[in-house]
């Protein structure tokens, strides 16, 4: 069969020239593949909840002049979060809270008026397309129990009620406190505010744990989510819990379906978050009893970057004590150095070296000789194993300390 013979017969109606037979499979082929195409064919009609059915446990409320599903539930004195105890928080340091954040404007707020918040959204970002669809507070009442509430938007219509609460709840706060809250959960709600056509939000200081949580426990744990916090800081481990990639997905299946089971996990969610950042400020407002002995160095860092010496040296000498090693033989060390207790630093830099082969602790060795023991002999021996100064100020040094050694005798 020749080319045109071949586009002929490309161009003929389907089943043209073929038996009944096959004219009528094909027949039934297209209808198939139309019952396919159909519009909404391949994803079934969603099966709508009985809207009388409430599973979640909020109550619809006149809040911020509108309505909102609000949740409110408050929690004993006693109630514990792992090996903590939530009423800690209220009673915690606002200095040393300060220190760790290193942020001064949180030495003066009072931690009893601490507002905890935690949001659920509709997706990643801060952009105008992400709903914050589930609020999540915590603070202390009157007679020192915490208080959980939540907000939760059954339709997104209730956003703008929703943020004239917040904006009353913020109003009576002495200071913010949040997990990620600087880079995600406040600029949302400003953003949203913002879409709304209200006004900012009070100022107040933002106490953002998970700044706090890095500084304290990168070095021993790797990641800072909270889940691993709960687990190797507080002992705590969560039962049930979903990934934090499933929340989006089961609001959006709430909103088309009303299927409130959909998320009973996110609420749940949501609400773990927000007591485990109570415990957590009980922990850090009384951190040298509660935390480990590599954290107490990370800690004794902190403090020092925050120019509390004298505490960070009493931190540092606990963490030597439980046997927290080189690292808090290290920054003991600096720590005296930095604080000019020469006596102190020389023989931590001399137990130093003994257990590790580093020319940045031989050359602050070689000062101290040299400046402070005024032992040239001994700054000498110290060089001669290497303080990485560079091939020319390594020369220098060694010639400054030859003419000290030899003395008056030599010139």
């Amino acid at each position: 069969m020749d080319l045109k013979a071949k586009l002929g017969r490309l161009r003929a109606p389907l089943g043209a020239g073929m038996e009944p037979s096959k004219s009528h499979t094909l027949e039934v082929l297209r209808s198939r593949m139309a019952e396919i195409l159909a519009p909404g064919a391949l994803a079934p009609a969603p099966t709508l909840a009985d809207p009388g059915l409430t599973t979640l446990p909020f109550a619809l409320r006149e809040l911020g002049g509108g309505q909102l599903h609000q949740r409110l539930e408050r929690l004993p004195r006693s109630h514990r979060v792992g090996r903590l105890v939530t009423e800690a928080a209220r009673d915690s340091r606002a200095e040393m809270l300060a220190l760790l954040a290193l942020d001064p404007t949180l030495a003066s707020a009072e931690p009893a008026r601490f507002l905890f918040v935690d949001t659920e959204t509709t997706g990643l970002g801060t952009g105008a397309g992400v709903l914050p669809f589930l609020v999540g507070l915590g603070w202390f009442d009157a007679d020192g129990a915490l208080v959980l509430e939540q907000l939760l938007l059954k339709s997104p219509s209730e956003e703008r009620a929703m943020l004239d609460h917040l904006e009353q709840r913020f109003s009576h706060a002495s200071a913010v406190v949040s997990f990620n809250g600087k880079s995600f959960d406040l600029p949302l709600l400003a953003s949203r505010r913002v879409m709304n056509h209200q006004r900012a939000l009070p100022a107040l200081p933002h106490l953002d744990l998970l700044h706090v949580a890095r500084r304290l426990h990168k070095r021993r744990l790797g990641g800072c989510r909270l889940g691993q916090i709960e687990s190797h800081v507080i002992g705590f481990e969560r039962s049930g819990d979903i990934e934090g990639s499933e929340v989006a997905a089961r609001y959006t299946h709430f909103l088309r379906t009303g299927d409130e089971r959909a998320l009973e996990q996110v609420v749940e969610h949501n609400a773990w978050d927000v007591v485990s950042m109570v415990a957590l400020v009980g922990l850090y407002g009384e951190p040298l009893s509660g935390l480990a002995a590599e954290d107490l160095v990370e800690l004794a860092r902190t403090l020092r970057r925050g120019r509390a010496l004298e505490r960070a040296a009493e931190v540092a000498d606990r963490a030597v004590a439980l046997g927290a090693g080189v690292e808090a033989l290290r920054v003991r060390a600096e720590l005296a150095k930095a604080r000019g207790d020469r006596a102190w630093a020389l023989r931590d830099f001399e137990a130093l070296a003994q257990e590790v082969d580093e020319p940045a602790v031989r050359l602050e060795l070689a000062k101290l000789y040299e400046h402070w023991v005024k032992v040239p002999e001994a700054a000498l021996a110290v060089l001669a194993r290497g303080t990485g100064e560079g091939q020319a100020a390594e020369a220098r040094r060694r010639a400054r300390l030859t003419r000290k050694a030899v003395g008056p005798r030599g010139r």
